[in-house]
């Protein structure tokens, strides 16, 4: 139950994809270039702040910076994250060069990065990498064969998404073990309600989605009628597999995802499947404890294992293995899965460059090692302490508040107090790094390394079934442009990546810093408390501690938010999903007023004077507003507004800004203006 700020990459099965040159002119950066928190240059001041905070804050920086033909939206996080992926091709430049003296991780970092960039090397090759696995395909005799051969093929490629989702995750009901988790899957769109919504659009996305599996299926040789004929066998049992997956929603409770059984009673469950030879090949022969996150679905599955033909298996395992390896093929293939996964799908209108795909693949295989470069090029312990710092006093205000709250009994609020003071803080980088020791990457050799990672990946999150949670362990890389609260493991982490200008500034006075940085402290902190989190205890248990009148109060709290933010419209007539975003905006409000009143600490009795015009209060929302300064093309508003759990930035601006007095007074603004909202919503 990891819950970020903000969503930079959606989660779509294998939509990385390359382009087959370097644009003309970009170079890696040496040094991050500087950007303050506080940016005169981003914003409308023709704009009326009462009116839309979002555009008198964002109005300038929206309207000098276009989305990037590359990219599906445009924004600070994003730009940010893109300097970063820059000074990232500059470390990996020169750890790619084998004449330079090089550690254990530079080795791996850099002979990865230049097996990556080998494009001849690639296209040489072509589908090449793809012909193991389609011949196993092919050898499978009878459908006893599919569970042997699900079992090899997540272990060697977790990539592929093929039938359902097999892995490890902390058990809800005692946080300091890990168990096994079946968990859903095998969709190639984004998410079920693309299989299930019956509007246009949707039928339009189906019927282009159909297009690309058969292309896809010409391209690994088939004749183009029985290409068109494999598609449909493929939507076929999707659809059907969809309609028994929980919606994002659904999902959002972790009641519904938590159904701990054993290994006669998940066999009991698919008596179609041979769990016994899936788990012999991924070398879990001894696993006896499970939790069938969707029990619903896995019912599905077994129908449709003994429905379905052993050839429409077949055509379904071979989509899901190109899909799986597409971006990682010759360029037809790589063209073909942009071309509806990105652009299609997210309105992008360029591939983006082969180093910047690289750079990704290498922070996503190997971040640790990337990492501890980088860390050691950009993150001080200054600011590291500074965070902290502001992390606790945060936290301090958080205190104040639950012991100060007129709608909680003294019970709950015992129990809420507990797991406040268990929080762990992680700023910047692990305590102990990740070892790569036993992963072999080869100079010259993509395909390998791609799969090579992948086991190993697969094998280090299986080693942990049936052991203690390493708490310890982090969910995002340093260099990473975001951050992030986790239920179960009760911290909250700080990448080193995000703690940079413009976010975390240090040549800027504290009002925007604290409204920036310590709302995203805020935001993670809230996350332990909002609709989601109050579920987990201390520990990180799935344990209801709350009493029924505390409960009661807390859902009328929140159905407040839920009722605002779904009156606001995301593009054309589709509005927020606020029971999906309710967690993410439950947290901007809570943390933005924590941040205030740990800032109004830190400056009490300090002489603070308007500084460029502005006063202090209003450089403190000025400095929050402008994280959110972004440009969306509208395929990917409507792509998130089923998928993301984030509401739109302009209404994580203003839809906080009008439940808060503060801001009010801080720009003057009067009843009726729309920054003002006569029933403001506030859970903590």
């Amino acid at each position: 139950m990891t819950r970020s700020r903000l969503l930079l990459g959606l989660a779509l099965a294998a939509t990385l994809t390359f382009a087959q040159t370097q644009p003309e002119g970009e170079q890696p950066l040496t040094a991050l270039p500087y950007t303050p928190s506080l940016d005169l240059a981003s914003m409308d001041t023709t704009a009326d702040a009462c009116v839309d905070f979002y555009q008198y804050s964002c109005g300038g920086w929206k309207k000098h910076n276009p989305i990037p033909p590359d990219q599906a939206s445009w924004s600070v996080y994003g730009k940010l994250a893109d300097e970063n992926q820059r000074f990232l091709w500059g470390i990996l430049q020169q750890a790619s060069n084998p004449d330079h003296e090089r550690s254990a991780n530079e080795q791996k970092i850099g002979d990865y990065f230049q097996a990556c960039m080998d494009e001849p090397a690639i296209e040489k090759l072509g589908a090449a990498p793809l012909e193991p696995g389609l011949s196993e395909i092919a050898a499978l005799k009878s459908k006893d064969d599919l569970a042997p051969y699900l079992g090899r093929e997540h272990l060697a490629m977790r990539r592929a998404g093929m039938l359902f989702s097999f892995g490890s995750d902390q058990d809800y009901a005692d946080s300091t073990q890990v168990i096994a988790f079946a968990r859903a899957g095998g969709l190639g769109l984004p998410d079920r309600d693309y299989y299930t919504k019956t509007d246009p659009h949707s039928q339009q996305i189906r019927d282009q989605y159909l297009v690309h599996v058969q292309h896809m299926f010409e391209l690994i040789g088939d004749p183009s009628g029985t290409a068109a004929g494999e598609a449909k066998t493929v939507m076929s049992i999707e659809t059907d597999l969809a309609t028994k997956t929980l919606t994002r929603v659904q999902r959002r409770d972790p009641y519904n995802l938590f159904h701990k059984m054993d290994r006669v009673q998940l066999k009991g469950l698919t008596p179609d499947f041979d769990w016994d030879q899936y788990l012999d090949a991924e070398g879990l022969a001894g696993v006896q404890t499970f939790n069938v996150t969707e029990p619903d679905f896995y019912r599905e599955v077994d129908r449709l294992i003994a429905s379905e033909s052993l050839d429409d298996w077949k055509t379904y395992l071979r989509w899901h293995l190109v899909h799986a390896w597409a971006p990682y093929l010759s360029m037809n293939f790589q063209r073909e899965n942009f071309d509806f996964y990105s652009g299609t799908l997210r309105g992008i209108k360029q591939m983006p460059p082969r180093w910047k795909q690289c750079v990704r693949m290498v922070n996503g295989e190997l971040g640790e090692a990337l990492g501890q470069v980088f860390v050691a090029k950009t993150f001080s312990a200054d600011t590291k302490a500074r965070t902290l710092k502001m992390t606790l006093q945060i936290e301090t205000a958080m205190e104040d508040d639950l012991k100060n709250l007129p709608w909680m009994g003294p019970e709950t609020r015992q129990q809420a107090l507990a797991k406040l003071h268990s929080i762990v803080n992680k700023i910047g980088y692990p305590d102990k790094w990740r070892d790569y020791s036993s992963l072999q990457i080869v100079r010259g050799d993509f395909a390998g390394n791609v799969q090579r990672s992948a086991v190993f990946e697969t094998k280090r999150q299986l080693a942990k079934i049936g052991k203690p949670v390493d708490r310890g362990e982090w969910g995002m890389t340093p260099p990473t442009v975001n951050a992030y609260y986790d239920s179960q493991m009760n911290d909250i982490n700080f990448p080193a990546g995000v703690l940079q200008p413009p976010l975390f500034d240090p040549k800027m006075d504290d009002a925007p810093n604290y409204g920036d940085t310590g709302g995203t402290i805020g935001h993670e902190l809230t996350h332990g408390f909002d609709d989601e989190g109050r579920k987990f205890d201390a520990q990180g248990n799935l344990r209801d501690w709350w009493t029924k009148d505390d409960a009661a109060q807390f859902e009328e709290r929140v159905q407040c938010v839920r009722d605002q933010y779904a009156q606001y419209v995301v593009v054309d007539d589709i509005h927020i999903n606020s029971k999906l975003t309710s967690g993410e905006d439950v947290a901007d409000v809570g943390g933005l007023l924590l941040a205030y009143i740990a800032w109004q600490k830190e400056t009490a009795g300090q002489d603070l004077h308007p500084i460029e015009g502005f006063t202090p209060e209003q450089r403190f929302f000025i400095g929050n507003a402008q994280w959110a300064c972004s440009n969306d093309r509208p395929e990917e508003e409507r792509l998130r507004a089923l998928t993301d759990p984030h509401s739109p930035a302009k209404y994580r601006v203003n839809g906080l800004m009008s439940d808060m007095p503060q801001f009010q007074q801080a720009f003057h603004c009067k009843a009726g203006q729309p920054m003002v909202r006569d029933k403001m919503c506030r859970v903590w």
